[in-house]
């Protein structure tokens, strides 16, 4: 009987592992051996990435692991994903995690044994695909949190969601995905979550270090067309149409006043850039139709919409001074990553004591986007950014998120972890 308690002991110990400061709560740390299957699954994933919406053996890996572990699982909820409910043997708050899934159509060119020679159809078009965001890390974390959070069930206080989301790179064209189809597709329905908490790696910080910051992280992203309607005539004789050229010259100089003069700027930083201009086929023909896409970002959901007014304004006036016509379509993307101020002021105590107070920094403004926003519409929110460069490369120079040489520290899975799972044990006693 002594050697069976012995034996007992020294499993238990071997995976769950504590450390106290003071009257500080626990720190739990998790084993050797956990780690190593939380990188063995990132490994697994980031040789086998899948693009948005066709994350299938990804969901199929999540759930199955979700299912021994005892969770209530649901399937298919936005096409791929994949949620998991993990119910506390004890009274307490509900809380939810999120992980993104999907890859990028991107040739890997990293050097690492599990490198990433899968393809995948985008576009109508075979391309490679890799994890060059780093969501295979996201995905092995948020398992490990859950494997740990489901070994002490019983002890447990509140419930656990853990989120693991399909298409936040976007939906292939013509398809809706990601945050906000979950939410459409009743994702709060199945238990409804008090706060929601995410992770992503940061190829600009350096390995466990954390960049957080409250309120607005990360812009809007939305996409605007325009088409500029002229009338076609010959190079020769301008003066027998109206040239479209001209004008989609004017409305692209006359759209950079509305950050400089029309938005109050004090509020929040915008920017609204043109990425295509088309039009023409020949030289000494002026064309009948030129088209202008390009992107709008900005920290602030009022002056989002007062940047979709006056594009619009500025744009059919402009045309119509010349005697043109331009049409203009905005395709509504992420809204604002907002951090609740009062979610990351309670959960800051448990971050500084897991990646230590010196290693903890106020992110800058980020002009990406991220459909995290969609979650932290519906509850109070909180998304932080984990350092993946290691200690000897300068993470200003590191490759950045999406490049074929994105390199991520396997040391930073132990760091997201072990966040994860600190978070929901501190979040129903944290002030």
């Amino acid at each position: 009987m002594k050697h069976t308690i012995i034996v007992l002991l020294a499993i238990s110990a071997s995976f769950f592992a504590f450390t106290s400061h003071g009257n500080s709560p626990a720190h739990v740390i998790i084993s050797d051996a956990l780690e190593q299957r939380v990188i063995e699954w990132r490994r697994d994933i980031h040789q086998n990435p899948e693009l948005s919406n066709r994350e299938f053996r990804t969901a199929g890996v999540v759930a199955d692991h979700l299912r021994d572990l005892g969770l209530e699982v649901t399937t298919e909820i936005a096409h791929t994903g994949v949620v998991g409910v993990l119910r506390g043997g004890r009274p307490g708050p509900t809380i939810a995690l999120r992980a993104d899934m999907d890859a990028l159509p991107v040739k890997e060119m990293t050097d690492v044994p599990f490198a990433s020679t899968a393809t995948g159809e985008y576009r109508g078009r075979e391309v490679p695909v890799m994890h060059a965001c780093g969501h295979d890390l996201h995905v092995a974390m948020l398992m490990g949190a859950a494997e740990y959070l489901a070994s002490m069930q019983e002890q447990l206080a509140g419930t656990v969601m853990f989120i693991f989301q399909p298409a936040e790179e976007g939906a292939p064209e013509g398809e809706e995905g990601g945050a906000e189809l979950m939410l459409k597709e009743g994702l709060f329905d199945i238990v409804q979550p008090e706060a929601v908490l995410g992770i992503h790696v940061w190829s600009a910080g350096t390995t466990g270090h954390i960049g957080y910051r409250k309120g607005p992280l990360m812009a809007s992203s939305d996409r605007f067309e325009i088409r500029v309607r002229g009338e076609q005539t010959h190079g020769s004789r301008p003066w027998g149409g109206v040239d479209p050229i001209v004008v989609a010259g004017q409305i692209i100089n006359n759209v950079q006043t509305i950050v400089s003069r029309q938005v109050d700027i004090t509020k929040a930083p915008a920017v609204v850039s043109f990425g295509i201009v088309e039009g023409g086929v020949r030289n000494n023909i002026i064309p009948d139709e030129v088209y202008l896409e390009g992107t709008i970002r900005n920290f602030d959901m009022g002056i989002r919409s007062q940047i979709f007014e006056k594009l619009t304004t500025t744009a059919e006036m402009t045309a119509a001074a010349s005697g043109a016509q331009a049409e203009v379509t905005i395709h509504e993307g992420y809204p604002v990553t907002v951090n609740d101020p009062e979610l990351v002021a309670r959960m800051m105590p448990t971050t500084e004591r897991i990646v230590g107070r010196e290693q903890v920094y106020e992110a800058d403004l980020v002009t990406g986007a991220e459909d995290f926003s969609f979650y932290a519409m519906e509850v109070p929110g909180m998304f932080v950014f984990l350092g993946i460069t290691p200690p000897d490369q300068d993470p200003a120079t590191a490759p950045s998120n999406h490049s074929p040489y994105f390199y991520a520290d396997e040391a930073a899975l132990r760091v997201g972890t072990e966040l994860f799972i600190n978070w929901v044990l501190d979040y129903p006693t944290a002030r």
